[in-house]
């Protein structure tokens, strides 16, 4: 079983975050999440090609180049086609989002989940709060409204982003690249130590929010360039952010997922998680990928027909943003 050891959780409960290194394997875990991605992607660009926006489906090139050429030559981008969670807001009937078996059996791979058990115990439920992110090059960014699942993410902490009624959930942050994240092309980087402190201001702007770098020890940041099959664990309240994007060709894939134990609020109850694993009551353990998908797509029915919840607590006008 994939436990941490002694040391290890000691760094974690210290520092506020904790690389460990090739707990899923990039062929057997990371491969069939790629495949359904390949296959998402191809359905985008067939029907960009058939409404003449790009010249080819450039079906002959791998996923990364494939990618960049689409984005490039539509001015376009389609993170929500490949997320695994639903917007905060603006939901409607067809908001795509892209939650296949693949990605759900990744969710509950049995290694990933002795990681998690060893910090925070065997009832363990799969926070809703979760992501796909494909750093793309600035290149391929299209221009206009900022979209933190293609571009870099400013200074924030999980416990931000998430209703009030979670800041004493023990929710822990599993971060993981599908491909091998460097400096180069955006890993993530965090502040040692900053989960001591309590929750900071996060405040509105055209990048999503973000705390305020006047508020932050910013040069003692640590960037965690990670290969794949690699996770990166975090305390809800460790301050990260991620590097630019300064390559020509690649793409940082990753995914942001979060647990928490059994009985503790989400800070996005709207959303839909699940029992991914428990000792205590194993029969509540979700094992069905079909029934997690349709439990993402009742719930975009459901926001389309009503007002989205809004999930910021901070003012744009506070002092603090000024």
């Amino acid at each position: 079983m994939a436990r941490l050891s002694t040391a290890q959780r000691q760094q974690f409960d210290d520092e506020g975050y904790l690389v460990v290194e090739d707990v899923l394997d990039p062929e057997l875990d990371i491969g069939p999440v790629m495949a359904e991605y390949w296959q998402v992607l191809d359905g985008i660009a067939r029907s960009l090609h058939a409404d003449r926006a790009i010249p080819s489906t450039y079906g002959d090139l791998p996923f990364a180049d494939r990618l960049i050429r689409v984005c490039e030559e539509s001015g376009r981008n389609f993170p929500q086609h490949f997320d695994i969670a639903l917007p905060q807001s603006g939901v409607v009937h067809d908001t795509p989002l892209h939650v296949g078996p693949a990605v759900f059996n990744l969710l509950t791979s049995p290694r990933l989940l002795d990681v998690v058990e060893s910090v925070i115990g065997p009832e363990i439920y799969s926070n809703p709060v979760q992501h796909i992110r494909m750093k793309l090059p600035q290149r391929a960014v299209a221009s206009g409204k900022y979209n933190g699942l293609v571009s870099k993410v400013p200074w924030h902490q999980d416990n931000g982003v998430v209703l009030p009624e979670a800041d004493e959930a023990s929710i822990l942050t599993v971060w993981m690249p599908l491909g091998d994240a460097t400096v180069e092309n955006g890993c993530l980087q965090v502040i040692p130590r900053s989960h001591r402190a309590g929750i900071e201001p996060h405040c509105p702007t055209d990048k999503a929010l973000s705390i305020p770098e006047k508020l932050l020890p910013v040069e003692r940041s640590r960037p965690l360039p990670m290969r794949a099959g690699s996770v990166l664990l975090m305390t809800q309240r460790t301050v990260h952010s991620s590097l630019d994007n300064v390559t020509d060709d690649q793409i940082r894939l990753s995914f942001d997922l979060r647990y928490q134990p059994i009985g503790q609020p989400t800070g996005r109850p709207a959303f839909p998680g699940f029992v991914a694993r428990s000792a205590a009551h194993p029969e509540r353990v979700l094992r069905d990928p079909v029934a997690w998908a349709r439990s993402w797509y009742e719930t975009r029915n459901r926001l389309a027909e009503q007002e989205n919840p809004t999930y910021n607590r901070w003012r744009a006008d506070a002092a603090v943003c000024a």
